[in-house]
C-alpha cells in the first residue's frame, strides 16, 4: 500500500536488467526499525559450505541437524539475504533479531493521495494519523543478543557470518529444549516444545502453527539452492511423530476463543476493527454488509504495512482510521482478523473492489528489497488464502488473487495516487507455489497469449529510489519485469497516460512492469524479444529461450468489435443509470483515459454483472447493492486490471 505511484526525480539512465543469480549486492538499506545495517562478513565465512555449518552447529550444541535444518527453512529458506535484516530486523539463514532501535509505527495509508474507502458517493478519506508511543521492544525481536550470551560470538559476527548464526540458533534450540527440563535428545521428534519455543510467539497457538510447519518440513524434506549459490539437503522423515504434549510445559498463553474466520492450520486472533460513530455524523473503519449472501467475494487484495505489527495494529483500531480484513506477522505468520469477511474494509483505494474482495496486510516494506520477508509468513498468508479461496469460490489465479499494486483507480483523477505495494520484490512465484498452484506453461511454442514467469532469483530489474530519490536499489531478484517501447534495452520506457508523467525505473512507477504470473496477448515476437499488448500499445521485454521471463499460455481475450475504432476502458463495473431505485443516487459510469484500439486483445479475468453497493450511514437500514443488465470483463489492461462492457467487445477463446 505504497503512496507514491511514481518517482518522478528518478531518471530513466542505464535500463539492462541484471540477470545473473550471484549474491545479493553488500549495499545495505537504512530500515526505520533497525537503523543502519551492519557491513557483510568476509568473503570467506560466506564462501565456506552452509551444509558443514549446520552439522558442526548441531554436534556442537547437541541438537540434531535435521531438526536445526528444518527450522532455519522456515525461517529463510536457508538464504542469507547478503548480511541484511528482515522486515523485523532478522539476520541470516536463523533470522535472528536484533531490533536494536524503537519499532517503526508510521502505516503507510497515511502516505500519499489515495483514498482507501475509493466510494466517490462520499468525501475521501485521508486519515490525520496520530503516531502512538514506540512499543517496548517485545522478546520475539531481541533472539540475536540472547544468541551473542549463550555462545560468546559477537553480535556483528552472528549478523554476517552464516556459520556463527547457524550457532547461534543451535544455541538458543540447546537452550529452549533445558528451560523445558528436556534432555539433549538425538531424536528430532523430542524437541517440538523447543522448536515452538524458538518462533518467539507468546501463545500457544502461534507457536504450535510453527512448530507444525517445522515438522511438516522434517517429513517431506526440502533441497535448494540459496542465494549465495550453496546447495544444502533435508532428508525427508516421512513417519516422524513429534511429542506435541511438550508445548503445555512452554508456559506460554492460550488465546481466547473466538470466532474468527481463519483455517485450523494457522494461528488467528481477533482484533477488531471498531465500528463506530464519531464527529458530525461520520462513522468507521469499514461497512457492515452482508456478503456473500448480498453480493460475491471475487478478489483477495495482497497488501504489505509499510510499517511494523504493533503501530499497524493500534492504528486498526482507530475508529477514524481504515480497515483492511487480516494482518500477517511476519516473525512467527501470526494472523490477526479486523473485519468480518461478510463487511466492506476501506483498503484498496477502488470501492468497487473493496466491496468485492478480501484484503490482507503483510508485515513489511516495498522499498526495502532487502528487508526480506520469512517462509513462515508466506506459508501463514498461503493458508489463509486457500482458506478463503475454498469458502467463497474464489480462483487462485492473479486475475483474482491481486497486488495492491494491481487495483485500478477508479476515475482518471485517482489513477497517480494509487497505491502500489507489495512491489517488485514479492515473490509472487514461490506464494503461489505454497497456494498449490503453481504458474506453468500451459500451450505450446507459438501460442497467443503467454504467463509472465521470470525465475525470482535471476531476474534483477534496475530500480532506483528504494532508500534515495533517483539511486539504484540493492541488486535483488524481482517478480516483474520490464517493458520498452521497441525491442532495445535503449528504446524509451512504455508510457502510462493516466499518470501524466514520464516513465522511470522508479520502483513505485508501474508504467512499464508486468508482474509474474499476469497474462497478455502477444503483439510480436522478434529474435529473444516478445511484443504484448498494454495500456493499448505494443510493449516489448527480453524473453531468450535460455531465460525466459515469460511462458506460452491459452485463455479468453476481448478485441473491439467490428467496426469500432476503439472501446473504452473503466475502472469500476458500476450498473447503468437505469438499474438504480429511488433513494440510491445513480453512479456516473465514466471511462479512463485508457481505449481499446481495434486490433488489439486483452486477457480476460472474470465476467461480472455491474454492481454498486450504497452504503454511506452508520445505520444498515438504507444499504443496497444494486445491480443492472450490464455485463462486464475484468481484463489486464496494464499492470493493473481495467474493466470493459461486455457489449463492447468481442470474446475470442485461445487454444494455444
Amino acid at each position: 500500500m505504497r503512496g507514491s505511484a511514481t518517482d518522478p526525480t528518478s531518471t530513466p539512465g542505464h535500463r539492462h536488467l541484471r540477470r545473473t543469480a550471484g549474491p545479493l549486492a553488500s549495499a545495505a538499506l537504512l530500515l526505520p526499525l533497525l537503523g543502519a545495517a551492519p557491513a557483510h562478513g568476509s568473503e570467506e565465512s560466506s564462501a565456506g559450505r552452509l551444509q558443514q555449518a549446520f552439522a558442526t552447529a548441531a554436534a556442537d550444541h547437541h541438537v540434531p541437524q535435521s531438526v536445526l535444518l528444518a527450522v532455519s527453512y522456515l525461517q529463510s529458506r536457508w538464504d542469507r539475504h547478503g548480511g541484511a535484516p528482515s522486515v523485523t530486523g532478522g539476520y541470516g539463514p536463523m533470522h535472528l533479531t536484533d531490533a536494536r532501535a524503537a519499532l517503526a509505527t508510521t502505516e503507510h495509508l497515511s502516505k500519499g493521495t489515495e483514498d482507501a474507502r475509493g466510494d466517490s458517493a462520499r468525501a475521501a478519506l485521508h486519515p490525520d494519523v496520530q503516531e502512538p508511543a514506540s512499543s517496548a521492544v517485545p522478546a520475539r525481536l531481541r533472539t540475536l543478543p540472547r544468541a551473542a550470551e549463550l555462545t560468546g560470538i559477537p553480535a556483528e559476527r552472528l549478523r554476517t557470518d552464516p556459520a556463527a548464526n547457524v550457532a547461534g540458533g543451535a544455541a538458543l534450540l540447546a537452550a529452549a529444549q533445558k528451560e523445558l527440563g528436556e534432555p539433549p535428545s538425538a531424536d528430532p521428534a523430542d524437541w517440538y516444545g523447543a522448536v515452538a519455543r524458538f518462533s518467539g510467539a507468546d501463545d500457544m497457538a502461534t507457536a504450535a502453527a510453527y512448530a507444525d510447519d517445522v515438522y511438516d518440513i522434517l517429513r517431506t524434506g526440502e533441497e535448494r539452492t540459496t542465494d549465495d549459490g550453496q546447495l544444502v539437503a533435508l532428508a525427508a522423515r516421512p513417519g516422524l511423530a513429534p511429542d506435541t504434549a511438550q508445548l503445555k510445559r512452554t508456559g506460554l498463553r492460550t488465546l481466547p476463543t473466538d470466532d474468527t474466520e481463519c483455517p485450523r492450520s494457522v494461528s488467528c486472533e481477533s482484533v477488531p476493527a471498531p465500528y463506530a460513530q464519531f464527529g458530525n455524523d461520520d462513522y468507521g473503519n469499514h461497512d457492515l454488509g452482508d456478503r456473500p449472501a448480498s453480493q460475491r467475494i471475487k478478489y483477495i487484495v495482497i497488501h504489505d504495512t509499510e510499517g511494523t505489527w504493533d503501530g499497524v495494529l493500534n492504528l486498526v483500531q482507530d475508529p477514524t482510521y481504515v480497515s483492511w480484513n487480516y494482518t500477517i506477522r511476519s516473525t512467527d505468520g501470526l494472523i490477526a482478523q479486523h473485519v468480518k469477511a461478510k463487511d466492506v474494509a476501506w483498503h484498496a483505494g477502488n470501492w468497487d473492489v473493496n466491496a468485492r474482495s478480501v484484503g490482507i496486510e503483510h508485515e513489511g516494506f516495498l522499498a526495502n528489497p532487502d528487508a526480506w520477508y520469512t517462509e513462515a509468513m508466506y506459508r501463514s498468508s498461503a493458508r489463509l488464502v486457500k482458506y478463503l479461496s475454498r469458502k467463497y469460490d474464489i480462483p487462485l489465479d492473479r486475475q483474482h488473487i491481486l497486488g495492491h499494486d494491481n487495483v485500478p483507480g477508479p476515475t482518471a483523477s485517482t489513477i497517480p495516487g494509487m497505491h502500489t505495494d507489495p512491489g517488485p520484490y514479492w515473490d509472487w512465484r514461490h506464494y503461489f507455489q505454497l497456494l498449490g498452484h503453481p504458474f506453468k506453461r500451459t500451450a505450446g511454442k507459438r501460442a497467443a497469449l503467454v504467463t509472465i514467469l521470470p525465475d525470482y532469483a535471476a531476474n534483477r530489474p534496475v530500480y532506483t529510489g528504494c532508500a534515495t530519490s533517483g539511486q539504484p536499489c540493492a541488486d535483488h531478484g524481482s517478480s516483474e519485469v520490464r517493458l520498452y517501447s521497441d525491442h532495445d534495452v535503449n528504446a524509451p520506457l512504455i508510457k502510462d497516460i493516466g499518470l501524466g508523467t514520464a516513465p522511470t525505473e522508479g520502483v513505485n512507477d508501474l508504467s512499464s512492469r508486468v508482474s509474474t504470473g499476469q497474462q497478455y496477448a502477444v503483439a510480436d515476437r522478434w529474435g529473444d524479444w516478445t511484443a504484448i499488448w498494454y495500456l493499448g500499445q505494443k510493449a516489448w521485454f527480453e524473453n531468450p529461450p535460455r531465460e525466459p521471463s515469460a511462458v506460452p499460455a491459452k485463455g479468453f481475450v476481448v478485441t473491439p468489435k467490428d467496426g469500432a475504432a476503439g472501446v473504452p476502458v473503466y475502472g469500476r463495473a458500476y450498473p447503468e443509470k437505469e438499474a438504480y431505485p429511488a433513494g440510491v443516487p445513480a453512479q456516473t459510469v465514466v471511462p479512463l483515459p485508457y481505449t481499446i484500439p481495434a486490433g488489439q486483445k486483452y486477457v480476460v479475468g472474470d465476467e461480472m454483472p455491474g454492481e454498486y453497493y450504497y452504503a454511506v450511514t452508520f445505520t444498515t437500514d438504507s444499504h443496497r447493492v444494486v445491480v443492472g443488465k450490464d455485463l462486464y470483463y475484468e481484463i489486464q489492461y496494464g499492470h493493473r486490471v481495467a474493466f470493459v462492457r461486455a457489449a463492447d467487445v468481442r470474446l475470442e477463446g485461445s487454444a494455444g
